[in-house]
């Protein structure tokens, strides 16, 4: 240093300046990381929140399905029960028509009217049996219907998965077009569960 007004820059005096310098730098890079960093990380919150909701949908949706087609099934199995009453019917029925043939005339009456009874009970049986098989098919619908919103809600979690996935990777690499896809990722995954909660 001079002591006219002139200053001659020692090392120690430009690596100061340097660090100075390299410091505001940084400081700006920081700054910046650390917004990226706040962003993820409440991005990544508010998506496993979502995603537990979600991933409790799909459970309840597919516990569902199995009560509804349990349901189903038995049903079907108390209308194959009415269907074997029915069968049981006919063959009295079919019996009770073949003696009519062979009674005398004296028994012929009574024949007539267990055919009567045979035909009336057949249509009662008959439409019960009907009934509970429309109820089996509607069991089985619901059952179906349940299945494919637990789908959608499996895939809407998946979704949500890969989106805190590319979070993780953002976060370690720092490279902003992970950012944009965990983003986009999320917004499917988001989407596909309003699918989901509208049963399409």
């Amino acid at each position: 240093m001079s002591g006219h007004g002139f200053h001659v820059h020692g090392p120690h005096d430009h690596e100061l300046e340097h660090a100075q310098q390299g410091h505001h730098g940084h400081a700006d890079e920081d700054a910046s990381a650390k917004s990226m960093t706040n962003q993820i990380a409440l991005f990544t919150a508010i998506i496993a929140t979502v995603g537990a909701i979600f991933g409790y949908m799909g459970g309840a949706t597919q516990a569902n399905a199995g009560l509804y087609k349990n349901n189903a099934a038995i049903k079907k199995t108390e209308a194959s029960n009415q269907w074997n009453y029915y069968q049981a019917k006919s063959s009295k029925q079919n019996l009770s028509e073949l003696a009519l043939e062979l009674a005398p005339e004296g028994r012929k009456a009574f024949y007539t009217d267990e055919i009567k009874r045979y035909k009336t009970e057949k249509a009662e049986i008959k439409t019960g049996a009907e009934k509970l098989e429309a109820e089996a098919k509607a069991w089985d619908d619901r059952s179906d219907a349940q299945m494919h919103e637990h789908h959608r809600w499996a895939q809407a979690t998946t979704a949500l998965q890969v989106a805190i996935a590319l979070a993780a990777i953002a976060l370690l690499t720092r490279r902003k077009w992970l950012e944009w896809g965990m983003f986009a990722m999320g917004g499917i995954g988001v989407a596909i569960g309003g699918l989901a909660l509208l049963h399409v």
